[in-house]
């Protein structure tokens, strides 16, 4: 945000656009290039102030609120990123109210983690005129296809409360090792997510889990691979992927739950990444209510290699 100082106390008068918005989250937004650690290190300490008063990280702002800033010292704006990886040229849909991307493989929707630009950093740079910019869903880096992004936060609370409500849907193309006959099948497994000694994140079926739910339609069959759709009726992490995972039809190229072996082969083949593109997100538009379809064609590489399969089909036991 602009008119932050490194040297003095910044005074923030907000505006809707900062509506219910958490302040941890308010401040990662407009602290551009200061850690994380720090943003909550001054916030822990009481240097951040709401309308006079000390503020809890959780604290939700409301329009009007006054935010002091603490002196901090804000790197310079991070470098756009260049003109050949600008996203704007890859937009579904558009309104005042939503950005809808088709999002390329191999780029993750955030920073973090040694990655500078996520997808919201990189749009947030090339929209600086954009006052609101938030993410409405995720999709794993190397995931393609439909991802939303709300430009105000009624759009951001509405579409949350529509997925909350199961009033969404989303349809993703997958390809998976093995002859699937089943023209659909409906398969409900509890998730549960764990931590691995390293730290990894992983998610299996347990009876203890949450309830995961997702139908699945044969589109066409490769030889020894299937074209799927899979439909989530839940939301969670890894979803797909663990449920072919168990029922024995791993998703190719899936470096944590499938084929480690046939995932080399694949790449050999041109297969470099999780077969995994989100073709279809369904919901009620969220200021105007009327039903709103967005899609967004295979991913080229994904293309590319089924038409590779059905020129010269692959044996999955390769």
């Amino acid at each position: 945000m602009k008119g932050l100082s490194k040297e003095t106390v910044t005074w923030l008068d907000l505006g809707e656009e900062a509506e219910g918005q958490r302040i941890d989250n308010f401040l990662l937004r407009v602290l551009k290039g200061v850690p994380k650690s720090h943003v909550y290190r001054i916030l822990r300490s009481g240097e951040v102030r709401v309308n006079s008063r000390r503020a809890d990280p959780t604290l939700r702002l409301q329009a009007g609120d006054r935010v002091r800033v603490p002196p901090i010292r804000v790197s310079s704006s991070p470098t756009a990123p260049a003109p050949a990886a600008a996203l704007g040229a890859r937009i579904v849909f558009e309104d005042d109210a939503l950005l809808v991307i088709d999002k390329p493989p191999g780029v993750a929707v955030h920073g973090g983690s040694g990655i500078s630009f996520g997808v919201i950093e990189r749009l947030r740079a090339e929209r600086t005129q954009l006052r609101f910019l938030e993410l409405v869903h995720r999709l794993d880096k190397e995931t393609s296809g439909v991802l939303l992004l709300a430009k105000k936060r009624s759009a951001l609370t509405g579409l949350h409360e529509q997925i909350r409500l199961g009033r969404t849907g989303k349809r993703y193309l997958v390809l998976v090792k093995g002859d699937w006959r089943t023209p659909k099948q409906t398969v409900r497994l509890a998730l549960e997510r764990h931590v691995l000694p390293s730290g990894e994140r992983r998610v299996s079926v347990s009876e203890d889990g949450k309830a995961s739910l997702t139908t699945f339609r044969l589109q066409r069959r490769y030889g020894e691979f299937t074209l799927l759709e899979a439909e989530l009726k839940t939301g969670r992490t890894h979803q797909i992927r663990v449920h072919l995972a168990h029922l024995g039809f791993p998703i190719a190229g899936d470096d944590k739950y499938g084929d480690f072996a046939l995932n080399k082969t694949l790449a050999r083949s041109g297969l470099k990444r999780l077969f995994l593109h989100a073709a279809r997100f369904e919901c009620d538009h969220p200021t105007i209510g009327e039903p709103l379809v967005l899609e967004a064609p295979l991913a080229p590489d994904l293309a590319a290699f089924l038409a590779q399969l059905e020129a010269a089909p692959l044996t999955a036991n390769a």
